[in-house]
Order: structure tokens, then sequence, then C-alpha cells
């Protein structure tokens, strides 16, 4: 396969009209270039976790596949399993600002006020790669998966940030770059509420160099309490699409987590208000 066999390959899948909530395609391999190409046109890899998850999606895509309606990409090895690693554009997806992340009062009073956290981003990408597998179901998060979104990594499109308790890393997330869109594909907490943290704080940094949507695949209650919201998957893939100037390297500096809730500022009382006025001889001084 060459190097831009990838870009060839997804161009030719018009992801606009796969299905909303199946696979768009099955096949092809998990190269950083391929999954570089695969984000870039608002795919995301489900690598089956075993034959017997390979044989499910092969049974439930059967038809999808015979009619058209699901591609069938090819590999690297000839007689490879195509069903073995699937490719999914959910519509509608959830989008947010990338400056439009929530964090909520009562955890916004916490972190300036009682929680000693601070923030880095890029310094722990392969402990919360190992941290997001740990115990989820089904196994998504694979050996293969883990190496591969390492190698994107290394080559700048894949970030993390990571949540500190002291030296503890209690919670943390990572996502996919491609221009000016970043893709969350996982988070995880060792504290409650640290992958929130984790998620503003990568927000805040992306949107810093230039960065400006958010994209949280799968749509949840717990997503749409960050700020997202589902939109229709056209949309999403017009961004992608769309020329939105460069976007430079994340800040990557260890910071604290206090910055993303910061003071709000106090408007005058109104009219009426018990504390509007305050009595003329409370403040008086003694002589």
């Amino acid at each position: 396969m060459t190097a831009t066999a990838p870009e060839e390959l997804f161009a030719a899948l018009d992801v606009a009209r796969a299905p909303a909530d199946g696979p768009a395609a099955f096949g092809a391999d998990l190269a950083p270039g391929t999954l570089l190409a695969a984000y870039r046109r608002g795919l995301f890899p489900l690598p089956a976790a075993d034959a017997y998850a390979s044989a499910f999606n092969e049974a439930r895509a059967e038809q999808a596949v015979a009619a058209g309606e699901v591609a069938l990409l090819p590999g690297p090895e000839h007689g490879a399993d195509p069903y073995a690693l699937a490719w999914w554009s959910p519509d509608p997806r959830p989008l947010l600002a990338a400056d439009g992340v929530r964090l909520g009062r009562k955890l916004s009073r916490l972190l300036r006020n009682r929680l000693d956290w601070w923030t880095t981003a890029d310094q722990a990408f392969g402990d919360v790669l190992a941290a997001c597998a740990e115990g989820r179901e089904p196994p998504w998060l694979t050996p293969e998966l883990q190496q591969a979104l390492i190698g994107l990594h290394r080559l700048g499109a894949a970030h993390s940030a990571e949540v500190w308790e002291g030296g503890e890393l209690v919670g943390g997330v990572f996502g996919i770059a491609s221009g000016a869109v970043l893709s969350l594909d996982s988070m995880f907490h060792r504290r409650p509420d640290a992958a929130r943290v984790a998620v503003a704080d990568l927000a805040a940094r992306f949107a810093a160099a230039g960065g400006r949507l958010l994209d949280a695949q799968w749509d949840s209650p717990h997503v749409r309490s960050l700020g997202a919201a589902p939109q229709p998957r056209a949309r999403y893939l017009a961004a992608l699409a769309e020329d939105a100037g460069p976007v430079g390297p994340l800040d990557t500096a260890r910071l604290p987590a206090a910055r993303l809730a910061p003071e709000r500022p106090r408007g005058p009382r109104p009219h009426g208000h018990p504390r509007a006025h305050r009595h003329p001889y409370r403040n008086a001084r003694r002589v």
C-alpha cells in the first residue's frame, strides 16, 4: 500500500450517505496514515476484540454490504478478515466549540477553593491510553489500536490532556486533530470530575492554538453536560473540509486546573435587594 493509498481509499467512500447508526465500512488497516486519512473523512475505528466479535460484525452487516450500503475496504494482506475492523461515522455528531466546554458551578468552585489539581498536555499519552482501555467492554481500544495511536501522537496528530493530583494521574482524555477540528476518542477518571477537567483543559489548549471545534463522536447525557449538542453529520463533514487556517502546536506546560474556572465578576445588586443598601450607621466609626 502506497503512502497516498489511504487518502484515495477513503476519498472513494461516500461518508455522507453512510448508515447513521452502523458502520460505514469494514477493512483496511490501522497504520498511522490510514488512521489520519479516516479521521479527516469523519470516520473513526472500532476494532473487533476477537474472532467472535468479527463474526458478529459480518452477520450483522451482511445484507448492507450486499446492497452496497456499507463498503468493504481492501487490507494490506491478501485474505485478511475485513470484518475485524469497522469504521464508524454516526449521524448526528455531538459537537461543541473549542472554547465552549462547561464545567458547572460546583466543580468550578471546587477547582478555585479546594482541589489542588494541575494539568499537562501530551506528557503522558501512553498512560492515558492505557487508563482509557482499563475495564472497557467491549474492549475496542485494542493493543494494536493503541500502538497506532501512539504512532499518530509521534506525528503530532494525536493529543492528550492529563490531570494530576500531586504526582498521581487522576484523569485524562485523548483525541485526534484534523485541522481545526479535534475528535475526542476516550476519557477516564480516578477522581470525580477529573475527566471533565481533562476535556476542558485539552479544549482550552486546542482553542489557544487556533482550533475551533470539538467532536465527541457519540451522543450521551455526559457529553451534553459538557456543552456538546447533536448536529447533522453533514455539518461535521463540512467543518472537516473547511480551510480554517493553521493550527499551531499545543502548549504542553504544567498549568493549574483552577485557571479553567475563573472567578465570575459580580455585578451591582438589583434595587430593592436586602444588601443593596447598607445601614447608614453600620460602618460608622465611634468617636
